[in-house]
């Protein structure tokens, strides 16, 4: 299996990674970002691009994979919504219009969040942004599976690179396992691992909780 992955800095990102490193029958990740991610591994090439609003100069490059990862994104905090859309929206569309027209029989995954509103009505406006993200990636013609992951707890010396999330997690470490026997918590390793899962297997939905995320990792 080949695969393609984005945000692969970012803390969930950095679990995928791992994960499809780790998996024997991965042969090949491109990581695609405006930075490297300074790993080295016999199976890892990364494209470091700039504007990930056009692949005309790297599309030759695309061509040929099984799956893609879209793990990248941004708080929504003290951002507007036509900022917070150009960097949820218009970049994931970008990339995944341009995959699906090359690889219409891969499976693209997009990490999105519980409480995404695919309504488009809530008042939330990173709910909203979401579930227009979410709405149109279902339209395209490859497999589209939504992961809304609630709370994750990073592993292997994985951390986020939002101050706001580090304290967050330093605060309720001692809640992990509680949070955990409830299902509200998933772990990097997990979203990676399930990621893994689906694209080997399929989806049983095309819009996959914590729950969920944990049973395919398990």
């Amino acid at each position: 299996m080949k695969v393609i992955l984005f945000g692969a800095t970012g803390m969930v990102g950095q679990g995928v990674l791992r994960e499809c490193l780790l998996a024997p029958d991965v042969e090949a990740v491109l990581t695609i970002g405006r930075s490297a991610t300074g790993q080295q591994h016999a199976k890892l090439r990364e494209l470091v691009h700039a504007d990930l609003t056009s692949y005309a100069a790297i599309e030759a490059e695309l061509a040929g994979y099984d799956a893609c990862f879209f793990c990248l994104g941004v708080s929504a905090a003290g951002m507007s919504e036509a900022d917070y859309t150009h960097v949820t929206y218009d970049v994931t569309l970008a990339a995944a219009q341009v995959l699906a027209r090359l690889s219409p029989a891969m499976t693209f995954i997009y990490v999105s969040g519980e409480g995404t509103d695919t309504t488009e009505q809530k008042r939330a406006m990173w709910a909203r942004v979401k579930g227009r993200t979410e709405n149109a990636l279902l339209k395209l013609p490859f497999k589209a599976v939504m992961f809304r992951p609630g709370l994750i707890r990073p592993l292997h010396g994985i951390r986020s690179k939002t101050r706001l999330y580090r304290i967050a997690y330093t605060v309720m470490w001692p809640l992990f396992p509680l949070l955990g026997l409830f299902g509200l918590l998933t772990t990097t390793e997990r979203v990676g691992r399930a990621m893994l899962r689906v694209a080997r297997d399929g989806a049983p939905r095309p819009i996959l909780a914590n729950r969920d995320i944990n049973q395919l990792a398990a």
